[in-house]
């Protein structure tokens, strides 16, 4: 079975266009109709600096990898046609040491939507038709709300990265810096039992966001008093850090009470004049979070029930011929959180 399909492909910094491609079936894994996407951080890194990291854009990819859909033709007999699925953007290699271990975000060949790590690089979702593996097909009720269930890869990332702060019923937790990222950690962190979720942002507008997806309080990062939370050694059990700006993980690092646990989410560079004597002195349990394993699965099931509703979030949409567009107001932070493309 071949099929045209139309694609959001990138080029180089400011180099994105909708191109034609075909796209063959052979009745291997899942054919799926793409029909909704959400921009991210690092669609907008490709877009803005044409690389994300040390992975520049050496070819023609297709960007995206929040994506929801539905089955077209599968081998798999439980995904029947017109069944909704969110696709999980992972694809690890099953074989490798991490894999066996059920720890398939440390994939030592991970083959992730929309990724120039690799050449050649490994093309997202941003296209009407995409072949997956059926594995990757996660499948939602058809009556759920598609502007709601496509945000089931990042608050995946917010479940691990709730997962990995550990027990959070009764907790009293802080997160720093609340893009959209920051206030799903909240939404995630309410929804497993933390019972204060304080939250610091240098923008109002962010901070309004997080109460809106369940913070219990807001402090100003720049203006804010933080002394109540300096006091015996600091308050909160369990930090995040969402930003990835070295002064918002010293930050973390003054509140969160000896023996707590500080959880860095945010990406940023290295941090010079890191305070590790703080660190060594009060105990404090540094523990990194990158994307998620089963909780693409729980993040699906939460967003079908009701358990976090991202709405607050949810920016706008634009069809995906004008990607160019959706890009240039995705990554204006005054206006947009969490921006959509419907295909």
């Amino acid at each position: 079975m071949s099929t045209t399909t139309q694609s959001c492909m990138i080029n180089g910094k400011e180099q994105v266009e909708v191109v034609s491609q075909q796209v063959d079936y052979q009745g291997e894994g899942t054919l799926v109709r793409i029909t909704r996407g959400g921009i991210c951080g690092s669609d907008l890194h490709y877009y803005q600096h044409g690389k994300v990291g040390n992975f520049a854009v050496k070819m023609p990819m297709i960007l995206g990898h929040e994506v929801i859909g539905y089955v077209v033709k599968s081998d798999n007999p439980a995904l029947k046609e017109n069944q909704k699925v969110a696709v999980n953007p992972s694809k690890p290699c099953g074989h490798c040491k991490y894999c066996e271990a059920q720890e398939e975000n440390q994939c030592t060949g991970m083959r992730f939507f929309g990724s120039a790590m690799y050449f050649p690089h490994v093309d997202g979702g941003f296209t009407q038709y995409k072949v997956v593996d059926s594995s990757q097909c996660i499948p939602f009720d058809n009556q759920a709300d598609e502007k709601v269930m496509v945000f089931a890869e990042p608050l995946a990332v917010c479940i691990h990265a709730a997962n990995q702060g550990g027990d959070l019923q009764g907790k009293k937790v802080f997160i720093s810096g609340v893009g959209p990222i920051g206030c799903l950690i909240a939404a995630a962190a309410k929804a497993k039992g933390a019972a204060e979720v304080v939250c610091a942002d240098i923008s109002e507008r962010s901070l309004a966001m997080a109460v809106a997806m369940g913070a219990t309080d807001t402090i100003h990062a720049a203006n804010g008093d933080f002394t109540p939370y300096l006091a015996e050694k600091g308050y909160f059990d369990v930090s995040f850090e969402a930003s990835g700006h070295p002064s918002s993980l010293t930050r973390c690092l003054e509140v969160t009470r000896a023996k707590g646990t500080l959880v860095q989410v945010g990406m940023g560079g290295d941090v010079p004049g890191f305070p590790i004597m703080m660190l060594i002195a009060k105990e404090i349990k540094l523990v990194g979070s990158f994307r998620f394993t089963t909780e693409f699965n729980t993040a699906v099931e939460w967003l079908g029930n009701g358990t976090v509703n991202p709405l607050p979030l949810f920016s706008g949409e634009y069809d995906y011929q004008n990607i160019d567009a959706a890009l240039v107001f995705a990554g204006d932070k005054q206006k947009a959180a969490k921006v959509q493309l419907t295909f």
